[in-house]
């Protein structure tokens, strides 16, 4: 069956192309996700010799090539792919959702904040798991509720006031949990999910809407009005969000960074039911006394 169309592809790559003129203006973003993956990968005590880099922008390549492992790039969009290109790293442009790779190509596929305008991200994370060789890690940071939550209420709110319906605005998210069962779903072997949050201020609602729109963060839903909004939409909203006394409001950046390995046999493996040694119900009534 064929994944629901919810994103327009196509104003996504055109989004990511205007962006890669003005994403400079929010790289601290980029670069401290790009820094919390190094920070997981240097937990790993395993070394890799081959890396894809599905969306990095440029932020995260340069961080696998210090580390001495090769590096393939993947952008979608054209303009950032031209524009990333350096320290010759072979760099390929193309879609998420197909990725021209056979299969065990590479030991480790990164993904910084780029895998959240997939349609079928459980096609992709497959496509993944099978890009990458056996043992293989992929580690992705991907923005997940209650990110931009605030801005979705305000801007609902305002839409009702001025008009008589509302049109979707901000792209839908995955939660924490249900990241986890994509990458089961994938059938990646040892998931782990868990939360990071980046911190983020801003001093009026247009501060937001020009680093959404620097970054190429712009709503790109396939069923999103083409029609102008209401004039007084966006100042509307601005008086919905909640601020402090200095008239500034915070929207951190929530994220879920994904560890999960391509099947292999070396892998520590569960036991099957019935096969263990030891029970639950002799463990707890052995337990030391607490005094």
């Amino acid at each position: 069956m064929d994944a629901p169309i919810i994103f327009d592809r196509a104003a996504v790559r055109q989004h990511r192309n205007r962006a890669a003129y003005t994403q400079h203006k929010v790289a601290p973003i980029f670069e401290a996700a790009a820094d919390i993956l190094m920070e997981r990968l240097a937990d790993v005590t395993r070394t890799f010799d081959t890396a894809l880099d599905i969306g990095g922008r440029g932020f995260v390549a340069p961080r696998l090539l210090d580390r001495g492992i090769d590096v393939v790039q993947c952008e979608s969009a054209f303009s950032l792919a031209r524009k990333t290109h350096f320290f010759n790293i072979e760099t390929v442009c193309a879609d998420e959702e197909f990725l021209p790779f056979a299969p065990h190509s590479f030991d480790l596929v990164v993904a910084n904040l780029s895998l959240h305008w997939v349609n079928d991200l459980p096609g992709t994370f497959a496509q993944i798991r099978q890009i990458l060789k056996p043992d293989g890690l992929f580690l992705a940071a991907l923005p997940i509720l209650p990110t931009l939550r605030t801005l979705k209420q305000a801007l609902e709110m305002a839409e009702l006031a001025l008009s008589d319906g509302l049109s979707p605005r901000v792209s839908p998210l995955p939660t924490l949990p249900s990241c986890a069962g994509l990458l089961q779903r994938a059938g990646f072997a040892l998931p782990v999910v868990d939360a990071e949050v980046l911190p983020l201020r801003y001093t009026s609602l247009a501060g937001l809407l020009q680093d959404l729109r620097a970054a190429g963060e712009t709503n790109a839903l396939a069923l999103r009005s083409h029609t102008p909004p209401p004039r007084m939409l966006f100042p509307a909203a601005g008086a919905e969000i909640r601020t402090a006394s200095d008239g500034s409001f915070t929207m951190p950046l929530q994220m879920a960074i994904l560890t999960a390995w391509a099947p292999d046999k070396t892998q520590p493996q569960p036991l099957q039911p019935g096969a263990f040694t030891q029970s639950l119900a002799s463990t707890l009534t052995n337990l030391p006394d607490p005094e």
